[in-house]
């Protein structure tokens, strides 16, 4: 039986399928094809976020999410510490989400 999944996948889970007795028909991307699947892969993993239903499956989705942002940065040219001290510096500047707070709406008082 065969399957079609097109989507960028971890390294290795092609060896994952062999061991299955499948056989993985793969291809190596190249850097502006693999950055489109890399956002595509954020968006699915942000979504499985979401949708977990266990503090366990939830904190399994978030590493994938990690994951996908480190290659994202590594693919910028730089790597998660980079991207962790830019959200420190973000944070100290604009706060984070400790407060909670939910902004309904602005008024002009002029």
């Amino acid at each position: 039986m065969e399957q079609t999944f097109q989507k960028l996948v971890r390294d290795f889970i092609p060896e994952k399928i062999e061991k299955n007795g499948e056989i993985a028909v793969t291809r190596i991307l190249e850097d502006s094809e693999f950055r489109k699947e890399l956002y595509q892969k954020l968006l699915e993993e942000a979504n499985e976020v979401i949708h977990a239903n266990t503090k366990d499956e939830r904190l399994m989705e978030l590493a994938d999410v990690f994951e996908v942002l480190r290659a994202i940065a590594e693919l910028e040219g730089s790597n998660i510490e980079e991207v962790e001290e830019k959200a420190k510096a973000k944070r100290l500047k604009r706060g984070g989400f400790d407060k909670r707070i939910f902004l309904e709406k602005t008024y002009s008082i002029q």
